[in-house]
């Protein structure tokens, strides 16, 4: 499937939630919400509960790789927007240098970036690192599939270069009306470095033509990838 966001526009909403932060300013503004299927859930909670079966004998030994390296801890935390404008939580195991946004601020891993570890590299080329975010899903803050939740606080630039923040953008507000994703249509489609309008476009893309069918696809192929290790190309990886 390749898809053409030209040809969705964004649906209709049923119901609204406040925006929980938005940085040095007041939150007063509604976003609206798309309703989740009990299918979609019932696939959430299905196939996390089969992936934490199969994988768990493997995280020990993962979290053994990630501390013998540096001896920084085992888990990555980051505050990520979630549905709603809500913040949550998000676990990764580490791939990159202790205290990284502390020393570098919140910035998005870059082709050859010296902050990410021997260790990390191999994790982040099979998405092994992403595995801990089905703790997220099985709490309900996430699902296996739609937008990817993106980092409270990290800069960006605006269309006339300035630095910014995620919030500060009107586009980014429309991609809230539903669960964040592990994996979506813009990750597996589009290269890292595409822009992050064509980007948004894809997520909308996905929230007009969201369905079980599609969902079940994307996971599909979100595991090729991740047995292929192609998670950190910068190119397309389908």
């Amino acid at each position: 499937m390749t898809p053409s966001p030209s040809a969705a526009p964004f649906p209709a909403t049923t119901t609204a939630s406040s925006l929980s932060v938005v940085t040095g300013a007041a939150a007063e503004e509604l976003i609206p919400l798309e309703s989740e299927s009990l299918s979609k859930r019932a696939l959430d909670l299905a196939f996390g509960g089969v992936l934490l079966l199969t994988t768990a004998p493997a995280w020990p030994l993962i979290a053994l790789a990630v501390k013998l390296e540096d001896g920084g801890p085992v888990l990555y935390r980051q505050r990520r927007w979630g549905r709603g404008g809500k913040l949550f939580e998000l676990f990764k195991f580490r791939t990159m240098v202790p205290d990284s946004d502390e020393k570098h601020g919140v910035v998005e891993a870059c082709d050859e970036d010296d902050r990410v570890t021997r260790v990390g590299a191999v994790l982040r080329s099979f998405g092994i690192d992403e595995l801990p975010q089905v703790l997220n899903i099985m709490k309900g803050e996430m699902s296996f599939v739609g937008p990817r939740p993106l980092a409270f606080g990290e800069v960006v630039h605006d269309d006339d270069g300035n630095p910014t923040v995620w919030d500060r953008l009107p586009e980014f507000r429309r991609r809230m009306s539903v669960l964040p994703g592990l994996t979506s249509l813009a990750t597996l489609y589009l290269p890292k470095d595409v822009d992050r309008r064509r980007k948004f476009r894809y997520d909308l893309l996905y929230i007009r033509r969201r369905s079980l069918w599609l969902d079940v696809r994307l996971i599909a192929l979100s595991l090729w990838v991740s047995v292929s290790g192609r998670w950190e190309t910068r190119q397309k990886k389908i």
